[in-house]
This record gives structure tokens, sequence and C-alpha cells, in this order.
């Protein structure tokens, strides 16, 4: 067995500690029906305050911002007092906790939004494939209305509005939903942005939407509480790879380093069990960018101290591994077996498959 000496260890940073480098990476559980996490919601995150930091799923920034059904929001006051339970239970449990802020742009459906509201894109193209729709139907993704240049920063307005809501719900700090095919990539994207204006034609341009975004954020809540999520060279959500992608991400890294915000989280995913983000490429930013990195996609306990103890990142990200392991940091620690989970319960449904994954004991809160 390999040490898991750095993993689990506290990792201390001028703007925020930690007590171990294990992040609960944000994953849509869609059981927020109208955009309002249930009273489960609190139990579902409490449950995992053992991870040194929690990433809470993608939350809609704006009523046609939640793509998927039952996603929560945090537009509206009833949302905020919801979230508000969730906090304050991880925070009784000695954890801390982001909220990842996202608008899904073309990714969605009016049936799916607050009031039946338009997808809105930066530009008319319509994603293939479909969607789930209320009473278990699917529907082709529609084509999105183009947003115009007012529309534009209205959208990063909501996401500002959305970091201030969250910083007065109690939230540690929030999380820009930078990747996955949703809105601020659709920006960066050329097959996706065909735009002539401001925010689109060359890297700077399309790199804009997201950077006005981190910028307004980072001034309205504080740089050393805001983080965004990326996912280079993952093709997802009908976007594929482009010539100019190396480029964009190392231009937006480098902007990014320029703000000094607190962290970059990249999101990766396996082909053909060959990541998507080269090691190469991971090795970079870290050249570039001078403030925490966050590694997610695929990490087992062994993998992720042996990236931890080669520099590649500051903290390493689980996802489906916290589905299943409520206690999964002192599994860790026990080298205990992990829990698999029920893919049938993943995305909607009840309590099953989201509070009732047992732990190996319940251990006290965090002191």
């Amino acid at each position: 067995m390999s040490s898991r000496e750095k993993l689990l260890s506290p990792f201390i940073h001028p703007a925020l500690s930690f007590h171990n480098r294990v992040v609960m990476a944000p994953m849509s559980r869609r059981r927020s029906v109208k955009g309002i996490p249930g009273p489960s919601a609190a139990v579902y995150y409490g449950q995992r305050a053992n991870a040194g930091l929690i990433i809470a799923e993608n939350t809609a920034v704006a009523p046609n911002g939640n793509g998927y059904l039952h996603t929560p929001g945090i537009y509206n006051e009833v949302q905020k007092a919801a979230w508000k339970k969730v906090v304050k239970e991880v925070h009784a449990k000695g954890g801390k906790i982001f909220i990842q802020l996202v608008h899904t742009g073309r990714i969605g459906h009016p049936l799916n939004h607050d009031g039946d509201i338009p997808l809105v894109a930066p530009s008319a193209v319509q994603a293939k494939g479909s969607i789930r729709i209320p009473e278990g139907r699917h529907a082709p993704f529609p084509v999105p209305e183009v947003l115009s240049t007012s529309g534009v920063k209205a959208m990063i307005e909501a996401h500002i509005q959305a970091a201030v809501n969250a910083m007065e719900v109690g939230f540690d700090g929030v999380e820009i939903h930078g990747a996955h095919g949703f809105l601020p990539e659709q920006f960066l994207h050329p097959y996706t942005n065909r735009r002539t204006d401001r925010y689109g034609g060359n890297i700077a341009n399309r790199s804009r939407f997201l950077l006005e975004i981190m910028e307004g954020v980072a001034a309205a809540i504080g740089k050393e509480k805001t983080g965004v999520r990326l996912s280079p060279f993952v093709a997802i959500n009908d976007l594929p790879g482009y010539t100019e992608e190396l480029a964009t991400h190392r231009y937006l890294v480098e902007e990014l380093n320029q703000m000094d915000i607190l962290y970059i989280h990249l999101s990766n995913m396996f082909t053909d069990k060959e990541p998507a983000i080269p090691t190469g490429y991971i090795q970079d930013i870290r050249q570039r960018f001078h403030n925490l990195l966050i590694v997610a996609g695929g990490y087992t306990v062994d993998s992720a101290e042996a990236a931890l103890q080669a520099g590649l990142a500051d903290l390493i990200a689980f996802g489906k591994p916290y589905i299943a392991n409520p206690d999964l940091v002192e599994r860790f620690r026990q080298n205990a077996p992990l829990a698999v989970p029920d893919e049938a319960t993943f995305y909607g449904g009840g309590d099953e498959g989201y509070i009732d994954y047992p732990a190996l004991h319940h251990p006290a809160a965090i002191c």
C-alpha cells in the first residue's frame, strides 16, 4: 500500500485552510424540484463534511440557466433559504463548502426552466442529442436564441449576483462553471461562437465572457473566495476539439493568474483509458498559474497521492466515490473498501441512493 500522507494531511493557504486535500467534486444529483434544494440536501452534504472542501453541485444563476430537470438555483430568496440550511449543516460538522455556479446555455430545454424561458447562447447553433423533460419524456435540444450584446452583459451580471447571493447564504466561496460545454465554454469555442461583436472572433474576444464573469465575481466577493472549473480537450455536450484550443486555454490561464483568483479546477475525462487532459498540459498550468490547482477525473487514493507527491496539483477532487461513501476520507485513512454507487439513482429520485449509503461508523464533528 502506498502512503496517503499528503492526501490526508492538512493544507494551509493564506486564504483558506483545509483539514485534508480531498475535495468532493460538484455532481449534479437532480433532486431540487423547482430549483429548490430539499431537506435531504442538508443531510447529504453534511454526511460528506469530512472532505477538505465540498464543491456543491452546479447551481443555476438565472431562471433559464438550469438546463437539466430538477437542478438547483440560487437566484431567488426561496432557493437561498434552502441553501442556507445546507451550509449551516456542513459548517456545524466542521466542513467547508463552495458552490458551483452555472448557466448551461444551449444545453437544456424551456420545459426544464423556471417559467419556460427560451435557451440562450452566443450563436444560434443547436446542440445534437436530446434531454429529459417533465413526465419522463425526452426532447431534442432546441435552437437557442442569440444573446444580444446587452444580453451578454446581463448574463455576466447574473453570475455576479449569484455569487453575492452565495456569500449572503454563508458559502465559503464560489466556483464558476466554465467547463463541460455550458455557456462560458460555448463562448470560448469557435463552433458555438460565431459572433462579430466584442465577444466573438479572436481568442481574446471569445474569452471575454468568462473573464468578465471572473473579474466581476472576484471584485464582488473577493478573489480569495473565487475559483473556476475548466475542461480543456474534453469533448462534451457537442463541442469537438478545435485548432486554437491549447492557445485559448493558455491565454485564459494567464489572465486568471493575473486576477489572482484562489483556484483553477480541471475536470478530466478518459477515452480508451487515456486522459483527455494530458499530464504535460497540467504541468504547463502549474508554471502559468501561481495559486491552487485542483484536478478531478478517475483518481484512486493511490493515484491521488502520487499526483500530490509529484507536485501535479494541490488538491484532488473525487466525484462518484463520494456518492456511495459519505465517509470517504475515513475509508481512505483506514484503507477500507469503497462501496459501489447505484447508477440508477445518480440523477433524480428520492432519498434512496442519496442519503442512505452507510458510513463505517458515525464520526464526531471535525474539530
